[in-house]
């Protein structure tokens, strides 16, 4: 099974690391450590919310209708057209107040300092990205025909096992936190442990 961070990994990946990091004005490298950060952490966000039967009906019918897969067809013309990259966005803005809520800009804000994006395009980042992550467990939920909402928990469970208890926790830890403690250093290691220099 495909972990979340498999995707930079692929051409569907480098493409939209290209397409996003125009979008956001900065060099590639930047924006791989970026989504390499914000990549395991909205997913871990998708599978707290998953644990809840509601949840994870919620999530399979959203992946079954509208976040098929069909988004990473349609990078260039996204990328390509101002309205189109506004509409995933929006996509974007009212997926990461879902899963998140009124932690919403306090993950871009980390992310942000980590990762030495400012608020804005961290915040712009994370809009950016929501859908496409949406539209990549899409394509894994058909690939590995999950249509049962007792399965999707172990889907993304699967996904984020690819990587250490370390992530899986400070995923937890930040999500269920008051917000008292800084998960800044917590979020830059996650992006330097990845990237790898892949996009140097």
């Amino acid at each position: 099974m495909a972990g979340i961070l498999d995707l930079l990994n692929s051409d569907m990946g480098r493409q939209l690391v290209s397409g996003m990091s125009n979008q956001l004005g900065q060099d590639q490298s930047k924006t791989a450590n970026a989504l390499t950060s914000a990549l395991p952490l909205i997913l871990g966000a998708m599978n707290k919310n998953a644990s809840s039967e509601s949840g994870a009906a919620g999530l399979l019918s959203a992946l079954s209708s509208k976040h098929d897969g069909g988004i990473f067809d349609q990078i260039g013309d996204i990328f390509g057209n101002s309205s189109k990259a506004e509409e995933v966005m929006q996509d974007g803005d009212g997926i990461l107040g879902h899963i998140f809520g009124d932690k919403k800009e306090n993950v871009a804000n980390a992310i942000g300092q980590s990762t030495g994006l400012d608020m804005g395009s961290a915040a712009k980042m994370l809009k950016m990205a929501a859908p496409f992550i949406m539209g990549y467990l899409g394509k894994q939920t058909r690939q590995n025909n999950v249509s049962n909402p007792s399965d999707i928990s172990s889907l993304l469970g699967g996904m984020m096992n690819q990587h250490d208890a370390k992530e899986q926790s400070i995923i937890e830890k930040f999500l269920d936190s008051d917000g008292d403690g800084s998960i800044v250093d917590d979020v830059a290691s996650i992006g330097m442990k990845f990237l790898g220099g892949m996009f140097k």
